[in-house]
């Protein structure tokens, strides 16, 4: 019994090495909604907004995209640093997707979501009987 652990476990750290693919990491957000906005922050330093960071509304869902490339060069040795995060939220029903403005300050990315007057849930319908 004592030899077959080892056997098993040394099989499974084979199996463990796989490169399966993965999800890009989240983005973290801060969110909070008024009556006329929804905005949505986060922190994200280092990357330049024009290149590294890509954002998208469509059919309700707001999607931010950030790409990291950072490289560190000194004597005898030189760093890199890159990766994707991306993050995507469901918009609230009364969102104007048209009217988005996004900022990027101090590694603070800051998205505003302008709301419209909120929609009516729905209509009473009346049954008529025959």
């Amino acid at each position: 019994m004592a030899g077959l652990l080892p056997r098993l476990f040394g099989d499974m750290t084979d199996w463990l090495e796989v490169d399966f693919p993965r999800p890009l990491p989240a983005i973290r957000f801060e969110d909070r909604m008024t009556d006329e906005e929804y905005l949505l922050r986060a922190e994200l330093p280092g990357l330049d907004p024009d290149k590294d960071l890509h954002i998208t509304a469509l059919h309700g869902v707001l999607t931010v995209k950030a790409e990291r490339r950072e490289e560190e060069k000194g004597l005898n040795r030189s760093e890199f640093h890159y990766g994707s995060m991306q993050r995507s939220v469901r918009l609230p029903a009364n969102a104007d997707e048209g009217k988005i403005v996004a900022s990027y300050r101090k590694g603070i990315l800051e998205i505003k979501v302008p709301l419209s007057a909120p929609q009516p849930a729905g209509r009473s319908i009346a049954i008529t009987a025959e």
